[in-house]
């Protein structure tokens, strides 16, 4: 997983009466786009997350998501 500053994150709701959840990344952490993430939660939280597998990232935009991301070189 990986993103960029203004993608959302959308964290799927995993149980009954509990919503999905989404947020706008407004910093990022980790090397090359990957975790953790700084999110700006739609209730006005901030809080540095590590997503797991109930969470996608929407791309601003609609971009592609290998469109401007940057290759390591192994």
């Amino acid at each position: 997983m990986w993103a960029r500053i203004g993608d959302r994150l959308h964290v799927h709701g995993k149980t009954v009466g509990r919503g999905d959840r989404f947020g706008e990344i407004v910093e990022v952490r980790g090397p090359d786009g990957a975790p953790p993430y700084v999110v700006r939660f739609e209730d006005g939280h901030t809080g540095l997350v590590i997503p797991g597998a109930d969470a996608v990232i929407e791309r601003s935009g609609g971009a592609d998501p290998a469109a401007g991301r940057p290759r390591r070189a192994w």
